[in-house]
């Protein structure tokens, strides 16, 4: 079924109550019980500290939670003078759908400023209103972008692929495009509900990413906020990353092909403004299994190495080839590869018209090759020098865009695979 709008009756009945408001904080939510109240509790507290003058709401934009969340949210009394919501939005499950609510009540608000923080954040803080809506409010931004000190096995998926290729096609240095925490002018919200994606895929995942290339790609202006440390529900990469890693890319690639014309004529990179904290600190650890990923590897290889060799040029698989026979510790998929793996994985998504779905399942024991060959490369490292590690995976995504551009072309012609050149010193 389609919908018109996210907004169930209730909702809007609420909403035309409140009239209007200045500023308007969502929390996308499913099965949160544990840890809304610390987010709702942080937000009214951080509105109430930086911005008493201004007329706030909460919205909480649950996906139908199975579990005491949203009595939880609609238990904690907030701060006077401000306004909560708590709503089940309509549409495809997922955070997009929530978004779209959000955006929604944004428009129908007419507030000046939108922050959108995780459910599940145990890291968060008051002042995090005040390094995401600062911006918006007060210098002029229309996007803001996280920044967070993670541990150097968090957020796998942001470094070696949607950090990479963001700034390679698009030339912005946005740290965490997927970081899912934001905040973004009133009008950039009514932009977004226009857009005719809420019957896809983008309404069910991948809203973090369309939410910055649309950003990028149409000129608002863009800052970061660095939020300090994040700690939230971490995942290790073995167990649990699979189904994200589909997620991301599949909505990475449909990107790439609806802005092609824009990223072609893209070269290099520039940094992006930096507010919020102005120092780093060394984040907690997470457990990652590195004997699961080495073996979800080799098993891929065995699986899928005949369709390993049609899709990559040789010499990436013979290096995808060698590499399934080092021991765990000696594990190696070296930056270069994964570069022509990405880029060569991204021209073939473009040229095939089904299996495209298939295509990205191929690629996953790859990616998760990748994250066990940079946990061996960091193993030794604080998580600020493992991230100089992903800087310069970043410049070789970069020194080697030319190469994306004519595999991006070739495959669509049928033409054939070309190796990786040199890159220039």
């Amino acid at each position: 079924m389609k919908f018109n709008s996210a907004l169930r009756g209730y909702t809007s009945k609420r909403i035309e109550e409140i009239e209007a408001a200045d500023i308007l904080v969502g929390i996308p939510c499913f099965n949160n019980q544990s840890t809304i109240e610390h987010v709702v509790q942080t937000v009214t507290h951080g509105l109430n500290r930086h911005y008493k003058d201004l007329r706030s709401v909460i919205m909480i934009a649950d996906g139908g939670s199975t579990d005491d969340t949203r009595e939880v949210a609609k238990e904690f009394e907030i701060k006077p003078w401000q306004e909560k919501i708590v709503s089940i939005y309509r549409g495809p499950g997922g955070k997009g759908s929530a978004f779209r609510s959000i955006f929604e009540t944004a428009h129908r608000l007419e507030a000046k400023a939108c922050m959108v923080v995780d459910s599940d954040l145990r890291s968060i803080t008051s002042d995090w209103v005040k390094y995401l809506l600062e911006p918006v409010l007060d210098k002029g931004y229309e996007y803001v972008s996280p920044v967070y000190t993670r541990y150097k096995y968090d957020g796998t998926i942001t470094n070696n692929i949607v950090y990479n290729l963001t700034r390679v096609l698009y030339g912005l240095r946005i740290r965490q495009p997927i970081g899912g925490d934001f905040a973004f002018a009133g009008p950039l919200a009514s932009y977004y509900i226009e857009q005719d994606v809420w019957e896809t895929d983008v309404a069910r995942y991948g809203i973090d990413i369309w939410m910055t290339t649309n950003a990028i790609t149409n000129h608002f202006k863009i800052c970061q906020s660095n939020l300090g440390v994040k700690i939230h529900d971490a995942k290790d990469p073995a167990e649990a990353l699979g189904p994200m890693f589909r997620q991301v890319v599949h909505t990475l690639f449909v990107l790439m092909e609806t802005y092609e014309n824009e990223w072609k004529t893209v070269r290099g990179s520039r940094s992006v403004p930096m507010f919020g904290l102005d120092k780093f600190l060394e984040p907690e650890a997470i457990k990652v299994n590195l004997d699961r990923l080495v073996n979800e590897y080799k098993t891929g290889f065995r699986q899928f190495k005949s369709l390993y060799q049609d899709i990559f040029c040789p010499d990436c698989f013979e290096v995808l080839k060698k590499a399934a026979g080092l021991a765990k510790t000696k594990f190696e998929l070296p930056s270069e590869t994964w570069v022509q793996v990405l880029y060569e994985t991204a021209a073939t998504f473009h040229s095939w018209t089904h299996n495209r779905t298939q295509l990205i399942n191929l690629v996953t024991p790859l990616y998760l090759g990748r994250v066990a060959s940079f946990i061996n490369q960091t193993r030794d490292m604080t998580s600020i020098q493992a991230e100089e590690v992903v800087e310069r995976q970043a410049q070789i995504f970069e020194d080697h865009k030319d190469y994306l551009i004519r595999v991006w072309e070739d495959r669509k012609n049928n033409g054939p695979v070309e190796k990786l050149p040199k890159a220039k010193k």
